[in-house]
């Protein structure tokens, strides 16, 4: 939890506690929420309560930002401000977060040869004396295969404590997500294999630690870092953009392309992933059938002619 210093603090404290209490809580809002409390320490030093003043000023749209991050910015205060009406603290009103715009990027698909780059970038890692260094270069070729190998967000395998791993079952426990449905996720035998080397290993450096992939501040690893550490790795060999979340698209993809000629079982195996993926609806798994770029290809492969649809005649 982070250090509240505004004349909110108590009460933030007190909201924090609740909505982790209700598996209602993640990183965004921790992060979100504290800056909303240094704006109000910063700018109404001298206020003693909550006012819409206050609230206006913080959730006001700034102009270097888009719709969707001023949304996932004052989300939290309106959680708070609710959590406040609510236990009669406050009259102040709720703000109006802007609409969401579905994501314009277009996933980047992830070939072989790139894979192989990416990868080997990892596994290049040069050693160091340095604590850091020795963390890094042990967790990031781990961390990104997790990714690859299971489809989870980054977020997820960041957020990872070791509670949630089962070494022994090839279990995770996946609490901290992008909404607040837990599920699980089964390895594979070789990722399962590969992290209990890694568990060894970065016992020796972070021994108690909370974290599956700790920082050396025995807290989870940053985003920033974990873009970073992507940037570095894939552009060391590849010249093509793409971004860690890539392989989650990439997950679904690979799957969904396997199960050509399954018939009947194809539904079946959807709902499977789904559920693997932490989809709490079967149309966020299908968004992935506009992924699929090698569906094509495998049905060109797999028909007699080169003409899938051959012409009718008159």
């Amino acid at each position: 939890m982070c250090e509240f210093i505004s004349f909110f603090a108590p009460l933030m404290r007190e909201y924090v506690s609740f909505q982790k209490a209700s598996n209602r809580w993640n990183e965004t809002y921790d992060l979100n929420l504290a800056r909303f409390d240094k704006h109000c320490r910063n700018y109404y030093a001298e206020a003693t309560e909550l006012s819409q003043e206050i609230v206006d000023s913080w959730c006001r749209k700034r102009k270097t930002e888009s719709n969707n991050s001023c949304r996932a910015r004052i989300f939290s205060v309106i959680g708070f401000i609710r959590f406040l009406r609510k236990r009669g603290k406050t009259e102040v009103s709720e703000p109006i977060a802007p609409k969401l715009k579905r994501c314009t990027y277009i996933p980047h698909a992830l070939s072989e040869a790139e894979l192989n780059n990416f990868f080997r970038a990892c596994d290049e890692i040069p050693d160091s004396l340095q604590t850091r260094d020795r963390l890094r270069k042990i967790t990031v070729p781990v961390f990104f295969r997790l990714l690859y190998s299971s489809g989870i967000r980054p977020v997820e395998a960041r957020m990872l404590k070791t509670e949630d791993v089962d070494l022994d079952g090839g279990i995770l426990n996946i609490r901290f997500s992008k909404g607040v449905d837990q599920h699980y996720v089964v390895l594979h035998d070789t990722m399962l294999e590969l992290m209990k080397q890694y568990d060894m290993a970065v016992g020796q450096i972070c021994p108690n630690r909370a974290y599956f992939f700790p920082s050396l501040r025995n807290s989870f690893c940053g985003q920033s870092g974990v873009e970073r550490n992507f940037r570095l790795m894939w552009d060391k060999y590849n010249t093509t953009h793409a971004i860690s979340y890539d392989f989650r698209h990439n997950y679904a993809v690979e799957n969904i392309n396997s199960w050509t000629g399954e018939g009947f079982g194809f539904h079946a195996k959807l709902l499977y992933l789904s559920k693997s993926m932490g989809h709490s609806r079967m149309e966020s798994t299908k968004y992935y059938y506009s992924l699929v770029p090698g569906f094509a290809d495998i049905l060109q492969a797999r028909s007699d002619d080169d003409i899938i649809i051959p012409e009718v005649e008159y």
